[in-house]
């Protein structure tokens, strides 16, 4: 499953997810190793313009979230990256973003991949909410969801990303 569609469904994803990954970053903050052999972490990383693809990867247990990005202009940004697992194990998230709020840089390109699960949630923010601003979602024509990205949307996209969040549940095999 991709995105939601429909408004009302997408208005409630939008107020229903976001709490839901805060809940479980604060859980995590708070209660270090609560899922089986998971321990939630935070991670800092510098997003370089310059044109050049460059990537960030976090793994945890058996889940991981790979940022790969082409971003112009301006200098080394400090952003972070933070993978959590649900208590029981049944929600994977990952949120990346500038904790500054908004980005100066330029991105050319973006992707977040995760591996060990599928997306049932995404959202790409053009700012961050940080002080007084407040996240300002990319339009849906900016960008794309697919079961295990989200990425740019080629010759839609602004240019704008400060911030990326996804939850997704365990890939599980069929019988």
């Amino acid at each position: 499953m991709a995105a939601p569609s429909g408004r009302s469904c997408r208005c409630a994803w939008a107020a229903l997810v976001p709490a839901a990954l805060l809940c479980l970053a604060a859980r995590a903050a708070a209660e270090p190793g609560t899922a089986p052999g998971a321990t939630p972490s935070t991670a800092e990383f510098d997003v370089r313009p310059g044109g050049e693809v460059h990537s960030f990867s976090r793994s945890l247990g058996d889940f991981s979230c790979a940022f790969t990005y082409s971003a112009q202009g301006g200098t080394n940004e400090q952003w972070q990256m933070n993978v959590g697992v649900s208590e029981d194990s049944g929600l994977f998230s990952c949120s990346i973003w500038r904790p500054q709020g908004k980005s100066y840089l330029f991105f050319t390109q973006f992707k977040a991949e995760v591996k060990g699960a599928k997306i049932e949630y995404a959202m790409a923010y053009s700012q961050a909410a940080a002080g007084a601003l407040s996240d300002i979602p990319l339009k849906q024509e900016e960008f794309e969801i697919s079961e295990t990205a989200v990425s740019h949307r080629e010759g839609k996209f602004r240019f704008e990303l400060s911030k990326l969040v996804i939850a997704a549940k365990p890939a599980r095999d069929e019988l």
